[in-house]
């Protein structure tokens, strides 16, 4: 059982690294860091998924601790990522929460992703009246997430700004020549992103941030910002589940302030 009492400095410590766009104020957005809350290793300390075999309590105290102190309007509706590239629209009242993405036009509706190495990325219009965001991991980032999430934008895509939080980079991200060509297969430009492991025979180092980059450019969207950190390497900072498999997650958040 965790109690508040025995811990004291996670108020003070609950910080967040926030997009470096060029937004209307009403626009609010971070993504969050992995320490600042009560989750004990190795989920320590702000883990806010409740699917990694976390204290469910602890993750309950975490949520809590996150409307609170970053003044959300509301608490989140946490979706169940499955790297799929549905897209759902707040508010929402269905019960299907399985969902890659969320959007919204209307103030105070919270869109959150979670994360621990997959790239979150977060929308929001020059305009402020609508804001996204998507949860892409490789799989979803391939099959289009990021497209899927434009999608539902009503303004023209140069009117979008596009921030790329926290994800793991391009050199920790090893694959196998099975996932450039699922990625090549969609976009043969993806290659670029991509070059042969030196430390690993038949293994290669993608960049996430690359790909995603080519797929909003291809929109016509071209203001995007982030994607200087890698969650793999920062250790202090970041969950990682490529580096520690059982390991928290950290999110990203977007909403438009009333």
């Amino acid at each position: 059982r965790i109690m508040f009492s025995t811990k004291t400095n996670w108020i003070i410590n609950m910080q967040a690294i926030k997009p470096n766009w060029n937004t209307p104020q009403n626009v609010k957005a971070f993504t969050t860091l992995r320490h600042g809350g009560v989750s004990l290793a190795p989920y320590d300390s702000f883990n806010l998924g409740d699917h990694v075999g976390d204290d469910k309590n602890a993750v309950k105290i975490n949520r809590t601790l996150l409307v609170e102190k970053f003044h959300l309007p509301q608490m989140p509706l946490f979706l169940n990522q499955t790297h799929s590239t549905r897209v759902l629209t707040l508010p929402y009242d269905g019960e299907d929460f399985n969902a890659d993405a969320v959007y919204t036009s209307q103030p105070n509706q919270v869109c959150l992703v979670m994360t621990a190495d997959c790239l979150p990325v977060l929308f929001t219009n020059k305009q402020g009246t609508e804001v996204a965001a998507a949860h892409a991991g490789w799989r979803g980032l391939c099959d289009g997430v990021l497209e899927q999430t434009v999608a539902k934008f009503h303004c023209p895509p140069e009117d979008i700004l596009a921030w790329f939080g926290p994800a793991i980079g391009p050199t920790a991200f090893q694959v196998g020549q099975e996932v450039i060509d699922q990625f090549v297969a969609q976009d043969p430009q993806a290659t670029s992103a991509f070059i042969a492991d030196p430390k690993a025979k038949d293994k290669f180092l993608g960049n996430l941030y690359q790909i995603a980059t080519q797929r909003l450019n291809a929109l016509g969207i071209t203001q995007i910002s982030g994607g200087e950190h890698c969650t793999y390497l920062e250790a202090d900072k970041f969950f990682s589940y490529r580096r520690e498999n059982v390991t928290g997650r950290m999110a990203s958040v977007v909403w438009i302030n009333e």
